[in-house]
């Protein structure tokens, strides 16, 4: 079930929602994301600054750049300090204040060069509005919220991304995964230590999931190191920045307009995991340059489709033990059209194929077609876990989560732990996988050619069986049959009394010659 309860990151997205007022969403999310971005640097700076002050007789230097490099923080000139900018909130030139801000910040912080927006100097930006902005921004009661501002200003830079997201709606899913799908794919395949690769990374998501993951375990953040690319430069902002403000390395996610099948800026990288929910059913990705392309080992993708170039991309950047976890459309599971059928095939007698999970409708912002999750592992006959090489599992999670409002749906934390538990049951030494009909089904190679190399798991996991009552099929039948001969009867009373009250007004029903009008 849902909470009711409002949390810090949803007032504060409703109260700068109202000072939006006729900005347009894509616009105005630079605008307020930017200021997070400004607020959480600042806070950082500020605390370490403090700190330096009180150690200046031991030694210490507030003003030097490398002290605040040595422990991974930005150095942030006066001009650009957050309660210089916060005093300067309701001067008319606020907005030439914070484009100057971002400038010198750069100037200061080389990792953040063309990243940050300078975009509050423009005339549509009422000024007004910008320092009600600030205000409320200033008044996050950091203290009171979390220990660490970089933990709450974190969560409302998510928080906000994802409702962007929601109000861009087509537009808002080219830079937004929702949580619960990244979630799942993160708690499935547990990025513990190694490479962690999305090659159309959008906002950053997978990466900042694989961090808290780690985190949540124990582990050690430094254990994983991350690699991305992104064709959307104002995306890639967004990513980088939101990197940032989780203190996450992000100097490998790169950016370039071609993207990563025509300028792969990651030409000999080999990853421990992939993550990616790259454009479903995407023709316009010049498939017509790259037909004998070395990644195809499979098949040539079809040009009118990158659905089957995007995972053998995938493969192709698998470590020896790696795996990949890829949102695609529903068609990738059937499709035999212009050659997937074939590649489909190829690569599941490869014996990499894992695991496929459907998707519930509703989870996506901004498409309605029904979706899905490829797991594949490189190494299927890897010690640490099962030899599951001759099998792949099904899961249908289509009927699973809840409605979060009218038209989106969402997965509670129970419902992922439930596709999780399945998937880690079914691949771990120990595990105790049992197929539940209507949800999961481990089906062999065999069984899979038998239905024709098709992958949609409604064909294997069958209709879940409704559970016994006790009430025996001749009972049932008594009942519907006494059930339906009342109504019936009820029927010919009703039947009778309106032909009487139409005979009443001069229309009667038994008389053959009767004319009605």
């Amino acid at each position: 079930m849902a909470n009711n309860k409002e949390t810090l990151e949803q007032k504060l997205f409703k109260s700068a929602d109202k000072l939006r007022k006729n900005m347009d969403a894509a616009a105005y999310k630079h605008v307020v994301l930017g200021l997070i971005f400004l607020k959480y640097i600042s806070d950082s700076f500020e605390k370490l600054y403090n700190k330096l002050l009180a150690e200046e007789h031991l030694g210490a230097d507030v003003e030097d750049r490398d002290e605040y490099t040595a422990e991974n923080v930005f150095f942030v000139p006066k001009e650009a300090r957050w309660s210089y900018i916060q005093s300067r909130a309701k001067l008319p030139t606020i907005g030439e204040d914070l484009d100057n801000a971002m400038e010198v910040i750069e100037k200061e912080n080389s990792s953040l060069k063309g990243l940050l927006p300078k975009v509050f100097n423009k005339e549509e930006l009422d000024k007004m509005t910008l320092g009600d902005l600030i205000d409320l921004i200033s008044n996050i009661d950091l203290e009171k919220e979390a220990k660490d501002s970089k933990d709450i200003l974190g969560r409302i830079y998510e928080y906000f991304l994802g409702e962007f997201a929601l109000e861009e709606g087509r537009k808002g899913g080219q830079f937004y995964t929702p949580k619960s799908i990244v979630q799942t794919m993160v708690e499935m395949i547990e990025p513990y230590h190694g490479r962690v690769y999305d090659p159309c990374c959008g906002s950053g998501g997978m990466f900042v999931m694989s961090d808290r993951f780690i985190q949540e375990h124990q582990g050690r953040r430094n254990d994983i190191s991350i690699f991305g690319q992104e064709s959307n430069q104002t995306t890639w902002r967004l990513c980088r920045m939101n990197l940032a403000i989780r203190g996450i390395d992000g100097t490998q996610v790169l950016w370039n307009t071609e993207g990563s099948f025509l300028k792969d800026l990651h030409p000999t990288l080999k990853a421990d995991y992939i993550l990616a929910n790259p454009p479903f059913n995407d023709s316009d990705w010049s498939g017509d340059l790259l037909k004998d392309d070395s990644r195809w080992a499979y098949g040539i993708p079809p040009s009118g489709n990158a659905n089957y170039a995007w995972i053998q991309h995938m493969i192709y950047h698998l470590a020896p033990n790696g795996t990949m976890a890829t949102v695609l459309s529903n068609g990738s599971l059937s499709s035999n059209t212009s050659n997937e059928g074939e590649i489909r095939k190829n690569i599941l007698k490869a014996g990499l194929v894992d695991c496929i999970l459907m998707l519930p409708k509703q989870l996506f912002y901004n498409v309605s077609i029904p979706a899905c999750v490829w797991f594949l592992r490189r190494n299927k006959k890897d010690s640490k876990y099962k030899d599951r090489s001759n099998e792949v599992l099904f899961i249908d999670a289509s009927e699973i989560g809840y409605m979060k409002d009218r038209t989106h749906r969402d997965f509670t934390k129970e419902d992922i732990k439930k596709i999780s538990d399945t998937y880690h049951e079914w691949r771990n030494l120990d595990g105790k996988y049992e197929d539940v009909k209507g949800f999961c089904k481990s089906a062999t190679l065999e069984d899979i050619e038998k239905n024709g190399w098709v992958l949609t798991p409604g064909r294997y996991v069958g209709i879940p069986e409704e559970e016994d009552d006790g009430i025996s099929f001749e009972d049932k039948m008594n009942v519907l049959v006494k059930d339906l001969k009342e109504t019936m009867d009820e029927s010919k009373v009703l039947d009778e009394e309106i032909k009487k009250s139409l005979k009443e007004v001069g229309f009667d029903m038994d008389k053959n010659d009767q004319k009605y009008i």
